[in-house]
């Protein structure tokens, strides 16, 4: 089963969070970035999962920063 199959039911606080983390994952490896660049968001990206582990609301606040600054990054409009 595909996460995005989970269609019948409201995703809870942590799929949500899962889904976002998988989308972050995606932009990162997908933008055409210098090497040096691309290893910050990575780097970024791993601390932000490290701190799913422990505490969602801080994780979730962290992931909007990291979301908007890979916004701020990448020339293609998001929906």
């Amino acid at each position: 089963m595909a996460a995005d199959d989970r269609l019948t039911r409201p995703a809870s606080p942590e799929e949500e969070l899962a889904r976002r983390l998988r989308d972050a994952h995606r932009r990162v490896t997908a933008m055409p970035l210098p090497a040096a660049e691309k290893e910050r968001f990575a780097r970024r990206f791993v601390a932000i999962c490290e701190v799913a582990k422990r505490d969602l609301d801080h994780a979730r606040a962290r992931l909007d920063a990291f979301m908007a600054d890979l916004d701020g990054h990448s020339d293609t409009p998001r929906r």
